[in-house]
C-alpha cells in the first residue's frame, strides 16, 4: 500500500475542528447541551474527583499487572511517551491521548533516522489511518534497545490476521 503525504493528500473531514472525530484520541462528546445546569452542583463535584482519582489507579494497577504479565514497552522525552503491553498501545504528545487495544491495531512500523535522534513509530489502523508519534533518544544507541524491547512486546501479543 502506497501513502501519500502532501497537497495531493485530502484532509479528513472535521479532524482539524473536532478531536473527537479521529478514534482512539478522546472519549465520545455527551448529548447533553453545554448551558444546561445540572440539578445539585455539589453531586457533579464529587463526580468529577471520583472520575479523576479512578484513572489514576487504574493506570498505576495495570502498569503493575502488565509489568507481571509479559513484555512492556515504555520510552518518553519531554513530550511524547509510548507504552506497549499486554493492554495494548498507548500513545501521548503534550496533553492529547490515544489509546489501541490489539484489536485495533493494523501494523506497527519503527523508523530511525540516519542522522538525528528522533525515533519514529507509527500504529496502523485497519481502516487506513496511521498514528506517528517521534521520541527524541538520548543517544542513538537507544534505538537498537527500543526496537528489541517493542518487538519482544509484539511477538507477545500482537496477532496478525490475515
Amino acid at each position: 500500500m502506497e501513502q501519500r503525504i502532501g497537497s495531493s493528500s485530502k484532509p479528513l473531514e472535521g479532524a482539524g475542528f473536532d478531536p473527537a472525530f479521529i478514534p482512539g484520541l478522546t472519549s465520545p462528546v455527551s448529548g447533553e447541551p453545554a448551558d444546561a445546569e445540572p440539578a445539585d452542583a455539589e453531586e457533579p463535584l464529587a463526580q468529577e474527583e471520583a472520575a479523576e482519582a479512578a484513572p489514576e489507579e487504574a493506570e498505576t494497577g495495570a502498569d503493575e499487572d502488565a509489568a507481571a504479565d509479559g513484555p512492556v514497552f515504555e520510552a518518553s522525552d519531554r513530550r511524547a511517551k509510548i507504552v506497549a503491553d499486554a493492554k495494548g498501545v498507548r500513545l501521548s504528545l503534550d496533553e492529547e491521548r490515544c489509546e489501541f487495544g490489539w484489536d485495533e491495531i493494523g501494523a506497527v512500523e519503527t523508523e530511525s533516522p540516519r542522522f538525528g535522534k528522533r525515533f519514529t513509530i507509527t500504529v496502523h489502523t485497519p481502516d487506513r489511518r496511521w498514528y506517528p508519534i517521534e521520541i527524541e533518544a538520548a543517544a542513538r544507541a537507544n534505538f537498537k534497545e527500543w526496537e528489541e524491547q517493542l518487538d519482544a512486546v509484539l511477538d507477545a501479543y500482537f496477532e496478525e490476521s490475515d
